[in-house]
């Protein structure tokens, strides 16, 4: 193990997965997010099958015993980028992240519901100040009488249901590493991607201007680099060290919000993402606990000797 290539290799990716999304942000006035999930998920395919190849991997790694499970992994992942790239036409690029952090929250609450794990008072506390820190973030768009526009309030259910759906693609994915490769969990969702947001074709696809289609393919390389640095980091260190990295994504949220897009975040939306942030680590640190609790007993029942 090799911690600190992880940790940085971590860092790498999520601040290239930012960069990605604040492409997708750029062109998301005119291009549909079906279109643009398309362009994401196509050209992110090249990138992770060069990288099997280069690792030798390209066979073993594309193995599948589970092919129904990567279609289901893959449609509710494909509707969690669809909502996630259409909130970003309507909400600052901050705000987007914020929300999206309610993903491993909702998790614990998924996993207790359909994988019946057990959660106790530790992580329900944890995943109750999430969703107050979640609830901050939406306030000023949701609030009664707000004096906002429609379109900021439709932003905000828009990358909530994105959670909701990374959240639900996060279950499948904990069914599918049973028996996939983590190779073939992110090819094969690629690949469904793909061909799932051609079903949005009729509904108002544009012909990007060049300057639009080179932002979207650029978007789709680095989302292979994304994964490809993703996944190399959790094979230099466990993923209990890495997860909380996932953070840092608010500070590059953040600065490209401001740099880029003049976006100046309020007290609110800041104070939600630190309550947010906070749950989240609370819950990556119990599940490190737990782990190590897992790993004694099955220490303590190996026959010695």
């Amino acid at each position: 193990m090799q911690p600190v290539r992880g940790i940085l290799l971590k860092i790498a990716s999520v601040l290239v997965f930012i960069v990605m999304a604040s492409l997708i942000k750029y062109t998301a006035d005119t291009v549909p997010p079906g279109e643009a999930v398309f362009f994401r998920s196509l050209f992110a395919m090249p990138v992770i099958l060069a990288w099997l190849s280069w690792r030798h991997e390209l066979g073993t790694g594309l193995r599948t015993a589970q092919p129904m499970g990567h279609v289901w992994r893959g449609l509710v992942g494909t509707m969690a980028m669809g909502l996630g790239f259409a909130g970003l036409a309507f909400l600052p690029l901050p705000e987007v992240t914020a929300i999206g952090y309610a993903a491993p929250i909702l998790v614990v609450i998924f996993a207790a519901m359909f994988l019946g794990e057990h959660v106790r008072l530790f992580r329900i506390s944890a995943v109750a100040v999430g969703l107050v820190g979640v609830l901050i973030v939406l306030s000023p768009r949701l609030s009664i009488g707000a004096d906002l526009s429609h379109a900021e309030a439709l932003g905000a259910v828009l990358v909530l249901g994105g959670a909701v759906f990374a959240a639900l693609a996060q279950i499948f994915v904990r069914k599918l590493v049973a028996t996939e490769s983590t190779s073939a969990i992110v090819f094969y969702f690629s690949l469904t991607a793909t061909v799932l947001s051609l079903i949005t074709l009729p509904f108002g696809w544009v012909m990007p201007t060049p300057g639009q289609a080179a932002l979207l393919v650029l978007a789709g390389l680095l989302g292979g680099v994304g994964q490809v640095l993703l996944t190399s980091s959790y094979r230099h260190a466990d993923a209990s060290v890495i997860a909380p990295f996932e953070y840092v994504s608010i500070l590059f949220a953040l600065a490209i919000g401001y740099w880029v897009f003049s976006e100046v975040p309020s007290l609110t939306m800041l104070g939600g993402a630190a309550l947010v942030v906070a749950a989240g680590i609370m819950i990556i640190w119990r599940e490190r606990q737990l782990g190590l609790k897992r790993a004694r007993q099955r220490k303590a029942m190996t026959p010695q000797g």
